[in-house]
């Protein structure tokens, strides 16, 4: 049995828009969640200096903080990204191992 190269091409485009398209559903659901956040939290950051509620000596650390709000939400997207790259490996390597295990008819194992 030989391989059919155009249906295996297919088979992996299909496995990898799958994880694709899931993860960036929820990558998405979740920056939009925490820019959300991060923008409210300016917002009263700013409004809270303007009133003068905020004094000089404290607009330092709250500005900090937001500075690391926005690096630790980056620093997630990051983690989430490199997350959804496995994912597509081990799909795209899937379907090249059913594909040769259909054709030869041996049982591979996916190297990790």
């Amino acid at each position: 049995m030989s391989l059919d190269v155009t249906q295996l091409i297919s088979d992996i485009k299909d496995a990898a828009s799958t994880v694709i398209e899931h993860d960036i559903t929820e990558i998405r659901g979740f920056s939009e969640r925490q820019l959300s956040a991060l923008a409210l939290q300016a917002k009263l950051i700013a409004k809270a200096i303007a009133e003068n509620e905020i004094g000089e000596d404290l607009r330092d650390y709250f500005l900090d903080s937001i500075e690391d709000m926005a690096l630790n939400f980056a620093r997630t997207l990051r983690g989430l990204l490199a997350v959804t790259i496995e994912k597509i490996w081990n799909a795209i390597v899937g379907v090249i191992w059913t594909a040769l295990e259909a054709c030869t008819g041996i049982s591979l194992k996916i190297a990790s």
